[in-house]
């Protein structure tokens, strides 16, 4: 009898360590929820927000000034997670998100609601980077697909679910609740978060210091030059004065950036992230991945619905069927990753998507609707074998003190990508239509006129030419990627022991 207690006691005590980690993963992937469902919940109700608040002029910056703030805080807060621990910036991070939402909720003009959405992305960056670095600390590597793998499902079903969400809650109750709706859902992720998480005790310095003077210029640095990306060409052209001062401030910044990084004793940015081939090589290959994912997003709905005659929510179905693949491919990707590495794994997916986004311009015209479902249901699995085990692998690569700092630069690249991606995708596209309409139109005004009905069949013609260019560009971006990984990244990590 005595020698079986401690062997009940035992399995009690790792009974009780899984529901604790349960009710955590389940605190994460609400976090993950909250950040997830943001942008495409509200995109279907700037119709009903610019009726009732106006400033149709600056409604874009509903989501260029979220997107900022949670791209230049990333950084910021995988440091202070590293120093501090993930729990209290999560919560600090959850918490600012929600009264950002209750702000947006009441905002009496576009201006206050803008401002407010910012507050938003100073929140949504912590939940974004948080998440991503407990997931890893909460499971061994053998285990960490399982995570990932829920956290991109739960991606998945934003992405497919927050249009439908969006347009339900702003036709028939009101937009605010678009934001209201936010608030259970955070203070429940909130509760658990809270009341389960509880992290072991690590050896810390002393005195923690935090380089406050690295953060507000990263944050400024950033915020400048993204500012720069966004809202070159379409507020003004690239070449206008307001243009150029913001690029130059923006490298006059970075200089200011490495000045102050260098002689700060815990960086914010520290040297280390660039000088390892693996996390360099991983950075590169995912900011390549956040330009090349903007090519569908953004450039497919409008092929799909212009070029092939759909509707909007037939054209949304064609967008979606990716993230549906992508998970299931996600987590099928250990199987591969287990036999011949995070690498050769990632150089299989990127090389099955750049042939996937080259085959796009060859599809014929106007084409039929389950041509390019198909290639973006088949991009989805390729990106999921691409994305999972590079974030995996450098994840096991660093230690608990350092997986924050490398989680957020991981992500802050691909973020930045993405808003790369927009704006050099755009011109991409605005010029090829300018070239084929004689001059005339870029690409909001031509669609808005085939949605009218005005515009005749060499107008589809364009749009179709320009979202294949878009698409030719993405590709290089994947091939991009491909030789990145090849030539930098070594074949093996250095992945370090449990």
């Amino acid at each position: 009898m005595g020698s079986t207690t401690p062997a009940i006691r035992g399995g009690a005590a790792r009974h009780q360590g899984e529901r604790r980690r349960g009710a955590v993963v389940a605190a994460l992937m609400l976090a993950m929820a909250l950040a997830a469902l943001d942008s495409t919940v509200v995109s279907t109700a700037v119709p009903q927000i610019v009726g009732d608040l106006g400033g149709f002029s600056v409604f874009s910056w509903l989501f260029s000034g979220y997107l900022l703030a949670v791209t230049v805080t990333l950084p910021v807060y995988g440091k202070l997670s590293d120093t501090f621990g993930r729990k209290p910036v999560l919560v600090v991070g959850a918490a600012v998100f929600l009264a950002g939402s209750l702000l947006c909720a009441v905002a009496w003009n576009m201006g206050a609601l803008i401002a407010f959405r910012i507050v938003q992305g100073l929140g949504g960056g912590a939940l974004q980077g948080t998440v991503q670095t407990l997931a890893a600390d909460l499971y061994p590597l053998a285990e960490r697909p399982k995570i990932q793998s829920r956290l991109s499902t739960v991606w998945a079903v934003s992405a497919v679910a927050g249009p439908g969400l969006g347009g339900v809650l702003a036709a028939y109750a009101d937009w605010r609740w678009i934001f209201l709706i936010n608030l259970p859902i955070g203070a429940a992720a909130l509760w658990l978060i809270v009341r389960h998480l509880h992290e072991p005790e690590r050896e810390t310095a002393p005195r923690a210091r935090v380089d406050w003077a690295g953060a507000l210029a990263v944050f400024a640095c950033g915020g400048v030059l993204l500012t720069a990306l966004v809202q070159g060409g379409v507020a003004w052209p690239w070449l206008s004065a307001p243009s150029l001062a913001l690029f130059g401030a923006g490298l006059a910044l970075v200089a200011v950036v490495v000045a102050v990084e260098r002689r700060a004793a815990q960086p914010i940015i520290p040297g280390w992230v660039w000088r390892r081939r693996t996390i360099a090589a991983v950075n590169l290959a995912l900011g390549a991945l956040g330009l090349l994912m903007v090519a569908p997003a953004v450039f497919l709905p409008t092929y799909a619905q212009s070029v092939l005659g759909l509707g909007a929510v037939a054209a949304g179905f064609v967008l979606s069927v990716w993230t549906l693949s992508w998970p299931v491919s996600a987590a099928l990707s250990q199987h591969v990753y287990r036999r011949i590495g995070f690498r050769d794994t990632a150089l299989i997916g990127i090389g099955l998507a750049t042939l996937i986004l080259l085959a796009f311009p060859f599809l014929p015209y106007p084409g039929a609707w389950w041509q390019p479902t198909l290639l973006m249901l088949l991009l989805g699995g390729a990106l999921g074998l691409f994305q999972l085990p590079l974030i995996v692998g450098v994840q096991s690569t660093v230690g608990w003190s350092e997986r924050g700092t490398a989680t957020a630069s991981v992500l802050f690249c691909r973020q930045t990508g993405q808003t790369l991606g927009a704006s050099l995708f755009g011109a991409i596209a605005n010029g090829v239509l300018a070239a084929r309409l004689g001059g005339a139109g870029d690409l909001d005004s031509v669609t808005r006129a085939l949605d009218a009905g005005t515009a005749p069949e060499v107008t589809r013609r364009a749009i179709a030419d320009a979202v294949h260019a878009v698409y030719l560009g993405a590709a290089a971006a994947a091939a991009l990627a491909f030789v990145v990984l090849l030539l930098v990244a070594p074949r093996r990590f250095p992945v370090l022991p449990e």
